[in-house]
């Protein structure tokens, strides 16, 4: 018999940290690790819509640190989990950084501000950047509330974000789309 999905323990409005903390569902911790889901479940569509199989490739890894994240995130601080939660490291941003210069350094230069649209691929790289920069600022609200978090998480997301402009950008360019320029009003 397979194991039941449903627990019936969240009934009430409660969860538990990993640690056995019990906190409301809409607590700050809960609330950065559900848009941390929310975004991987993005970076997936990204990664299907994708042409490019080497940065399909590293959208999986991202998808993998961002399990990382989630992780951290669901353990209570003040308790022993007692599992190993893997970290995420100063190396997850260079990878970020080395393929954010790559494709910039196949981009033509931007001179215009950038529409998200023109394609699937590049709307939904785009709606997963926005999904990311949420996910950002639920991270520095957790930090100006003193509620603990990782410095090294903030930065990775930051990069993330940096990493999905670009890689719109890129989609557009492997697909031949013409990306959608931004015009102001016509006064």
């Amino acid at each position: 018999m397979a194991i039941k999905i449903y627990t019936k323990t969240g009934d009430k409005g409660t969860t538990s940290l990993i640690g056995g903390t019990k906190v409301f569902k809409n607590d700050v911790r809960i609330e950065t690790y559900g848009t941390v889901d929310e975004l991987n479940s993005h970076i997936g569509l990204v990664a299907d819509y994708t042409p490019d199989e080497h940065q399909r490739g590293v959208l999986k890894q991202v998808q993998n640190r961002l399990f990382v994240i989630g992780s951290s995130l669901a353990c209570d601080p003040e308790k022993q989990t007692g599992m190993h939660i893997p970290d995420l490291k100063e190396e997850d941003v260079s990878v970020l950084e080395i393929e954010i210069d790559k494709m910039n350094d196949a981009l033509p230069v931007m001179k215009n501000f950038i529409l998200p649209g023109g394609n699937a691929a590049v709307s939904s790289t785009h709606i997963a950047r926005c999904v990311c920069r949420r996910t950002e600022r639920l991270c520095v609200n957790m930090q100006q509330h003193s509620v603990f978090i990782e410095p090294i998480i903030i930065k990775y997301l930051n990069r993330l974000s940096d990493y999905l402009f670009v890689l719109a950008r890129f989609t557009a360019q492997e697909l031949h789309v013409a990306e959608v320029i931004w015009k102001g009003r016509d006064v």
